[in-house]
């Protein structure tokens, strides 16, 4: 017997998040959205109340200060995360990355610990010109001189890269083995002599925050700015994707589309078009209904995929179904949302239109939606359908 029912605590959790979202994290999203940045003033305030909830830093465990909560709980909590714009999220929950639970007892008091507390922001720079979903590709060097690290090449796209005071960077330290133990990431200061963030990107959506250039000019850092081991980086990084794709694409997108469907239903029923509710017309019933179910689809891929990483298992086939099937879903959730909406869609007062433009790009990163393709068939075609 399989027992879907949520746990109390769980639930109370999923609850307060909710409630946090709607009710101090939303109202700051149209000011985001139009100055493309978040109000100081505002940001620290409501972090703080997010802080005081115990909902920072909850993806990380509990012995460095995170929330210490499970692949399913994360999951259920980024549903509610995904509610809201990806600037905020970053923001008011905090960004920490996984891979810096890889940090040695002295970069764990300078990196880990401050950063699970929200004393400082990192960016993770993989993203190259020429390396995109290929990352085993990135032509960025790591050469060691004497005691030294010198670090040379360029990253783009990089998230908070203009704002972080730290950037874990992954490097090429054997040009031959590359993925195969020939890649390392290393944590460089943002003050570092030779390393520069440029230009900030400016993008379809996802405002509110920094898409950065970042520059390596003969970067010379310590030899203990190695996280984890020399040459396990690409590892570190592909035991780090599949909860991050999950949460971050799966789970937020399950979010997003919920919030366009609340919305959707509401406005069928009381807009009138000919005498009646727009929700009376077949076509605005089919798109509403098309979107339920792709939305309860993702729901139970997401956690059901969530579950066998509970419970130690590699469902990398699972993820990448789920990366490729959410992107896609929020995608068309969206498009329905506009067109249900009509003109009011199309328009900045409403949320749908920025939803559309944040949704596009979960197609795109952490692996396109045609390499997640190749990856899933080459799967089914050597080991049969993955269940």
């Amino acid at each position: 017997m399989i027992d879907f029912t949520v746990p109390p605590e769980t639930q109370l959790l999923v609850d307060t998040v909710r409630k946090f979202v709607t009710q101090e994290v939303q109202p700051l999203e149209a000011e985001t959205e139009t100055e493309a940045r978040i109000p100081p003033e505002k940001l620290a305030a409501v972090r703080a109340k997010a802080q005081a909830l115990g909902l920072f830093a909850m993806n990380m465990p509990e012995e460095v200060g995170g929330g210490g909560l499970s692949n399913i709980d994360m999951c259920h909590v980024e549903e509610e995360l995904g509610k809201t714009s990806d600037a905020l999220i970053r923001r008011v929950f905090g960004q920490v990355y996984p891979m810096l639970m890889a940090c040695n007892p002295a970069q764990r008091d300078k990196y880990l610990l401050p950063t699970v507390k929200g004393d400082l922001v990192c960016a993770m720079a993989i993203t190259e010109p020429g390396a995109g979903s290929d990352a085993a590709s990135i032509s960025t060097t790591a050469q060691l001189e004497g005691d030294r690290w010198v670090l040379n090449g360029s990253k783009h796209f990089i998230s908070d890269g203009d704002i972080a005071d730290y950037v874990i960077v992954m490097a090429l330290t054997d040009k031959d083995k590359r993925a195969r133990g020939g890649i390392t990431l290393f944590l460089v200061d943002r003050h570092t002599p030779g390393f520069a963030a440029t230009r900030t990107q400016p993008m379809m959506g996802h405002r509110g925050y920094g898409h950065a250039e970042l520059h390596f000019d003969n970067c010379s850092i310590p030899a203990d700015s190695v996280l984890g081991t020399v040459g396990g980086g690409f590892k570190l990084i592909m035991e780090s994707v599949s909860s991050i794709r999950l949460a971050h694409i799966g789970a937020r997108a399950v979010g997003m589309a919920q919030r366009v469907l609340e919305l959707m239903r509401h406005y069928a029923a009381d807009r009138q078009q000919f005498g009646k509710p727009i929700g009376e017309f077949q076509m605005v019933q089919q798109m509403i209904a098309d979107s339920a179910v792709e939305i309860f689809a993702t729901r139970m891929m997401v956690l059901n995929t969530a579950w066998e990483l509970d419970q130690g298992r590699d469902p990398r086939d699972k993820v990448s179904m789920v990366k490729l099937y959410a992107s896609e879903m929020i995608g068309r959730v969206a498009d329905r949302g506009i067109q249900v909406f009509g003109g009011m869609g199309f328009s900045k007062d409403m949320p749908l239109e920025r939803i559309y433009r944040d949704s596009r790009v979960t197609r795109i990163y952490d692996g396109t939606s045609e390499i997640h393709r190749m990856l899933i068939a080459r799967s089914v075609i050597k080991n049969g359908l993955c269940v």
